[in-house]
């Protein structure tokens, strides 16, 4: 299992922006959106014909864009295509010291996520790069990977966080109709990938909102993803990115009660020894606390708070 990130480590992934890795000019204009995490596609965002020349445009955009401290990431194509060795094995050995994260689409278990965890480990050492360096991340997109998330989510050190992948969950499933109320349709497998990326101590993010210029619908998912726990979402479009943001950024009220709910569980604990308080007619104990500090760690990352003192 996967051991919580402490603030040290802490990777702010409010908002995943995908992009097709064939236009270096999509490319530089997601590097320089206000996305946390880009993500190159060379999977469902290029066509059969243009995958493997999309390899060359995606290590050229790793080399030389300025992504602004975002998190460098691509998503190759499903390690059950042909492409997939290639297009890792290129795209790593050229960029590997520009990349951090490889997104895996159409995981079903773990011995998926194993099977790329070798071969970047491999890569990393004909390369060079420390063992471990570049994370991956792994869609949850079909009833066989949901069945398997915890195995998935546990299967190494090296995953980051699992995303749920709803189109293709959808198609997958049989399910009819365009994919709009997906938390009414799609409630028990996102909460099971929230599940089990917790438990493992990773990220969990939910899919795209496909209406993309339909920001009131994107609004609408992104808060009812963070309010049924997972901590960011993915994104198709720049302009869907500030509104995704806003509904995983903690807002000043809860900036706020989260400070003073630590300092007063910090004083009862010092001065009296009492584990559970109260605050604001509210009932707190150690249960509340990680969902708190979380707000103040992502408040710190983006800069809304001075860092933590050591």
């Amino acid at each position: 299992m996967s051991a919580p990130q402490n603030e040290d480590t802490f990777i702010v992934r409010r908002s995943e922006l995908a992009c097709p890795a064939h236009s270096l000019r999509m490319m530089a204009k997601a590097a320089a959106s206000q996305a946390d995490e880009v993500v190159f596609d060379l999977e469902d965002g290029c066509a059969p014909s243009q995958k493997i020349a999309a390899r060359k445009s995606l290590i050229e955009a790793f080399n030389t864009l300025d992504f602004g401290g975002k998190v460098r990431a691509f998503r190759p194509n499903s390690i059950h295509t042909k492409f997939f060795y290639r297009d890792v094995i290129e795209v790593v050995e050229a960029a590997g010291s520009n990349i951090d994260v490889v997104v895996l689409p159409k995981v079903h278990e773990a011995t998926d996520v194993l099977f790329a965890d070798r071969l970047l480990t491999q890569i990393e050492q004909n390369i060079g790069l420390p063992l471990g360096r570049i994370r991956l991340e792994a869609l949850i997109e079909s009833a066989n990977a949901v069945l398997h998330a915890e195995q998935i989510a546990a299967s190494t050190p090296r995953l980051a966080g699992l995303i749920f992948g709803v189109l293709d969950y959808a198609g997958n499933i049989g399910a009819r109709g365009p994919v709009r109320e997906q938390f009414a349709l799609y409630n028990y497998p996102k909460a099971k990938t929230v599940a089990a990326a917790r438990a493992a101590g990773i990220d969990a993010v939910d899919g795209v909102t496909f209406q993309f210029r339909d920001l009131q619908q994107c609004e609408h998912d992104a808060n009812s993803a963070a309010q049924m726990g997972f901590g960011g979402k993915w994104a198709i479009h720049p302009d869907q990115v500030p509104v995704i943001n806003r509904a995983f950024t903690p807002s000043p009220d809860e900036i706020t009660r989260a400070q003073e709910i630590i300092d007063l569980y910090e004083k009862s604990d010092i001065e009296s020894g009492v584990g559970a308080l109260v605050y604001k007619d509210e009932m707190i104990d150690a249960a509340s606390l990680p969902m708190e500090r979380k707000k103040l760690a992502i408040s710190r990352k983006i800069g809304l708070l001075p860092p933590a003192k050591q």
